[in-house]
């Protein structure tokens, strides 16, 4: 099955959470695109992060986005 566009919407979302530390969450403002904001919203239904418009990542999404920004870092590496 290939990334759907809603797919990678959320993983857009995702590696935008620094994995340096947990403490920092991100936050979506109502003025956010609607894909963003939809993108979020699902990522807080599948229970990888805390709060309906961002916060922080929960331990299932703490790892989901540790895979997402290492395959991210393989696909963009300088050949």
């Amino acid at each position: 099955m290939p990334y759907t566009q809603p797919i990678v919407e959320e993983l857009n979302i995702l590696v935008r959470y620094n994995l340096a530390t947990t403490q920092e969450g991100i936050k979506v403002h109502k003025t956010a695109p609607a894909e963003i904001c939809a993108a979020t919203h699902r990522l807080f239904e599948k229970g990888l992060i805390s709060q309906d418009d961002g916060g922080y990542l929960t331990s299932l999404g703490l790892e989901t986005a540790k895979q997402a920004q290492a395959v991210l870092d393989i696909l963009t590496a300088p050949i």
